[in-house]
Parts: C-alpha cells; sequence; structure tokens
C-alpha cells in the first residue's frame, strides 16, 4: 500500500499517455483513482466520529460516583453483632450467612450484609462503681482491668475511655489508645467519701445525665444524702455523649454490685442509651460483703428496687414509694441491662475470678459475626423495634441486642 501511494501524484501524466492510445485504458485507470479516493475519504470519516465520542463519555463516568453516593445515603441498614455458643458455652466460630434466621417485629427480614468479624476498631469504656460498698474489691478491679486493657486493645486501632461512679459520675480518661494513659487513670481511682448534705444537695443540681462539655468529666449524677451510686446515668453518659458517635465494634464494661442510688436516669433511659448507640453492655457483679448487714449483696439502707420491672420509677433510680420493695437485686438489675444490650452478665467469685472473666470477654469480643439487613417493609416512623435472631441448628445459642431504636 506504501508503494502504492507514492505513485498517485505521477497518475496524471500516465493517464495523458494512455488516452492518446487505449480509451479502454483509459476508463478503467479513472475507476481506480475514483474507488482510492473514496476509501481514503471514508477512512477518514471513520476515525473523527471516534475522536468526537470519547469527551462526550467523559460526564456519565463523572456521575457515576455522584449516584452510588445517593443511594448508600438513601439506605438504611440495621447492624446487629452476635456470638453464638454451643450446650457446653464453647463460641461457635464456623457459621455461615444461610444458617442465621433473623426477623424485626415479627416479620422476616434477608440478611444482605455477613460477616465474622475479628478485626473491626473496637471501642471499649470501662464504668468502675467507687462507691463504698465495692471498698473490699478496687484493688483487684483495678489491677484485673489494666491486665485486660493491656491484652484487649490493639495500638493505633482500638480506643477506651475510664469513668468512675458514685454519687458522681466522672470521665478519669477520655477516648486514647495509649496504655500509659489508661492504667494511670486506673491507678488514680479511689472510694469516694460519702459527701455532707450540703455536697448531696449541690449534687443533685447536676444536668441529669443530658451530657455536657468535655466529655461528662466531674459530672454530677444527682448523689443523695448519705453517698450514691449513679449507675444509670454512667450507662447513659458512657451510651450516650461517647460511643454513640464512634464507629466498628462498641462495649461497655461495668464493675458493680448493681445497685443504684442517686441516678436522675431511669434502668429503662440507660438501656436505651445504649441500645441507640450500638453498644454492648457486659456487666460485672461484684456482691458486698459489709459487716452488720447495713450493705448485705450491695444494699444501701432504704433503697428501692432500681427500676426494675418498669426500667424507671422516679428520680433518684426508681425506689418504690412508701418503701414497699427494701431489698433491690442488683444483679437481675445487671443482668437485664446486659440482655436487652447484647452483652453478657458474669459474676465474680472464688471459683469464677475476675481476671477468667476477663479472658472470657476478650474472647467474645474478637469472635462476632456481624449481620445486617435493611427493613422490608421500611418504616419511617421513630421508634422500637424487636429484633429475633435465632440459629438453625439445634443445640446453638445467640447473643445479640433484643432490638433497636429507628429515627424518623
Amino acid at each position: 500500500m506504501i508503494s502504492r501511494t507514492r505513485e498517485i501524484p505521477h497518475l496524471p501524466n500516465v493517464v495523458e499517455k494512455v488516452m492518446r492510445r487505449r480509451p479502454a485504458v483509459v476508463g478503467f485507470l479513472f475507476f481506480f483513482a475514483t474507488a482510492f479516493l473514496m476509501a481514503n475519504v471514508e477512512l477518514r470519516s471513520q476515525q473523527a466520529p471516534a475522536r468526537q465520542q470519547a469527551p462526550a463519555q467523559a460526564p456519565a463516568q463523572a456521575s457515576a460516583p455522584a449516584q452510588a453516593q445517593s443511594i448508600a445515603v438513601n439506605v438504611k441498614v440495621v447492624n446487629v453483632l452476635a456470638t453464638v455458643r454451643d450446650k457446653k458455652g464453647a463460641i461457635v466460630r464456623d457459621l455461615t450467612q444461610n444458617e442465621f434466621e433473623l426477623k424485626e417485629d415479627d416479620r422476616p427480614q434477608t440478611i444482605k450484609y455477613f460477616a465474622h468479624e475479628t478485626d473491626l476498631p473496637l471501642t471499649l469504656g470501662m464504668l468502675v462503681d467507687t462507691s463504698m460498698s465495692q471498698r473490699r474489691v478496687i484493688d483487684q478491679e483495678k489491677d484485673a482491668s489494666a491486665t485486660f486493657l493491656d491484652a484487649v486493645l490493639r495500638v493505633d486501632k482500638d480506643h477506651a475511655f475510664i469513668i468512675n461512679f458514685d454519687h458522681d459520675v466522672t470521665l478519669d480518661q477520655d477516648l486514647t489508645s495509649s496504655r500509659e494513659k489508661l492504667q494511670a487513670a486506673l491507678g488514680q481511682l479511689q472510694i469516694g467519701s460519702r459527701p455532707s448534705s450540703d455536697d448531696s444537695d449541690s449534687g443533685g443540681q447536676g444536668d441529669g445525665g443530658q451530657g455536657g462539655g468535655g466529655g461528662g468529666r466531674g459530672r454530677s449524677g444527682g448523689g443523695s444524702r448519705g453517698g450514691g451510686t449513679a449507675l444509670y446515668d454512667a450507662v447513659y453518659l458512657a451510651s450516650n455523649d461517647v460511643t454513640a458517635k464512634q464507629q466498628g465494634r462498641k462495649a461497655l464494661i461495668v464493675l458493680s454490685d448493681g445497685v443504684d442510688r442517686g441516678s436522675k436516669k431511669t434502668l429503662a433511659s440507660a438501656i436505651e442509651a445504649a441500645q441507640r448507640a450500638d453498644t454492648l453492655v457486659y456487666s460485672i457483679y461484684f456482691s458486698s460483703e459489709e459487716e452488720g448487714g447495713g450493705f448485705g449483696r450491695g444494699m444501701g439502707p432504704g433503697m428501692g428496687r432500681g427500676g426494675m420491672g418498669g426500667g424507671g420509677m422516679g428520680r433518684h433510680g426508681g425506689g418504690y414509694p412508701g418503701g414497699q420493695e427494701s431489698r433491690p437485686d442488683g444483679k437481675k438489675i445487671l443482668e437485664r441491662l446486659s440482655k436487652e444490650t447484647g452483652g453478657r452478665f458474669f459474676e465474680s467469685n472464688k471459683k469464677h475470678p475476675l481476671d477468667e472473666t476477663y479472658k472470657d470477654i476478650e474472647e467474645e469480643l474478637r469472635n462476632q459475626y456481624s449481620l445486617g439487613y435493611t427493613p422490608n417493609p421500611p418504616d419511617t416512623t421513630a421508634g422500637y423495634h424487636k429484633i429475633i435472631l435465632i440459629v438453625k441448628k439445634k443445640d446453638l445459642t445467640v447473643q445479640a441486642r433484643d432490638g433497636y431504636y429507628s429515627l424518623p
């Protein structure tokens, strides 16, 4: 082709000579030249549109991210963390998505997202009861908690914070991945002295657990005369002001006898705050051994039931009027707090010391199933929705939260 193209400029001379000799040949050459020129024009016309179409495709590619973004924003996904155990209590780690069944408000749901999560970032809150009823176990709690945080936290990936509560709720250490800062905060924990009447009255003017600047540092829990244990306020504050703003897995570890005295928030509102923040609550029950029966099994004189049964019955933790119930069961309170948030209840005693409890919690946090679904039919109204998650295999139990609160 290249050699033929170079001969084209001499074509007129050839045609002139041939025209004088053989007209038939002239016609053939004229046809050949015309065909060549038409082919060259057609080739260029095919190349031109290709150059023109390239810019036209750019806007379609540029609009793709915007289109995907709008879809992601509009789709509502509910996430559920679950731990599965066999009949002996051992964690089951090899289940697949098809082995789970999930319902929301008794309506079957399709599980669209599934993973066996072992590497998601972890936000962990340590809530330590520093009221007088815990004075015999506080040193044990501090040492075991420091060892646990050293084992479970991954630097630059996981974060933890420390809160102590008695008649006040205090954020001793805000979110950090520094083991040194966390250990220092734990080391400074002390049993709170009983406030005077003036201190109690001033403490009752706190913000009632609504949150505050600085993450609630030094915030009063509405202490009552003769001491206090603002358990419900502590759970509410940790969930509403700290974990609700974080992503990934979130859990609180509560070390207490479970008896609330002085909170402005109720048990129900504390549970709701944890559920809204997608936060699991692990409760570790310490029974008090006070002599003379004044605080037997973690009970204080004249205390109410602490919100059990109705989840909030009054300003100071839900005491029954007229002293109808004088022996609150802190163990049941902590059991309910853990069960309804998807966590787990533990009782620390000689048969199951605190360090073994922490090992169980660590194993559980690293072996959870993460399930996600889009509610069907969609519900645009605000309110609580019941979740039921089961496994098809027999003799397996699922530990997960009971439900969630949707926004309008």
